[in-house]
């Protein structure tokens, strides 16, 4: 049956080797025969190309806590100038612009980094890998003390662990935004508002209730919105506790 000779014929050339020698000259069978491909020039080329390839995706995430020390206190102060002048350059409110303007930022708000230190800085905050810096979270590392750290930068400032440890919720842009906006106010008022925090809390747990909290901001004319506070709640009281660590919130500022 010529049907049963195609098949047969197929599955010859699928066994023996030779049997790319056997099309027509004018066939290029090359990608059939993976015997001769590494023989070609081309071929030789991508492969040596791969390599490479999987090793910049393998790039470990890098520490620069160092550097966001050195550079903690100047961008303290003129953070909001330099917040500002990236949004100018965030044309599509990604909360990234291009490496090139924050070095141009970086320079025009004299962070004093030297040539290695901005490598790894922009190495860490080019989050997806597609030569763009994400100026919103290298913000909020270097304005706000999210986590906890071996050595505090400031020892004179001793702010007392909760009994209960605080489980932190999502670090969310919304989160970042509302703590940003009212940082100012509580470095200028934060010793006072820490007593003020203690003389609510009877029972000595470094916990307030969501409504007291809240009211020591007011009296502190602290006023945030029922969003600003959904988030701030989100992060401090991620196990819905309807308490918050008065500690850990003023710990985000002082540093």
């Amino acid at each position: 049956m010529p049907s049963s000779n195609s098949s047969a014929s197929s599955s010859a050339a699928s066994t023996k080797p030779s049997a790319c020698d056997m099309q027509k000259p004018h066939v290029s069978s090359e990608p059939e025969c993976p015997k001769t491909s590494p023989s070609l020039p081309g071929q030789k080329s991508v492969t040596s190309r791969h390599p490479q390839t999987t090793a910049a995706c393998s790039v470990p995430v890098l520490n620069c806590e160092t550097i966001e020390n050195k550079i903690r206190k100047s961008i303290q102060h003129r953070w909001k100038g330099i917040l500002k002048a990236c949004k100018e350059k965030d044309v599509g409110k990604l909360g990234e612009i291009p490496v090139s303007d924050f070095l141009d930022i970086a320079e025009k708000f004299n962070l004093n980094l030297s040539e290695g230190e901005i490598n790894q800085i922009t190495t860490k905050y080019d989050l997806k890998k597609n030569g763009r810096f994400a100026y919103c979270d290298f913000l909020q590392n270097c304005v706000l003390l999210l986590k906890p750290q071996e050595s505090p930068l400031l020892q004179k400032v001793i702010i007392q662990k909760p009994q209960n440890l605080m489980s932190p919720g999502p670090q969310t842009p919304s989160f970042s935004r509302a703590m940003l906006r009212i940082q100012p106010q509580v470095l200028h008022c934060w010793r006072p508002m820490k007593r003020t925090f203690k003389s609510y809390d009877e029972s000595h747990t470094g916990l307030l209730h969501i409504a007291d909290f809240r009211q020591v901001l007011h009296d502190y004319h602290i006023d945030v919105t029922e969003e600003e506070l959904f988030h701030i709640l989100e992060y401090y009281d991620k196990n819905l506790s309807s308490k918050i660590s008065y500690n850990d919130f003023l710990q985000a500022f002082i540093q």
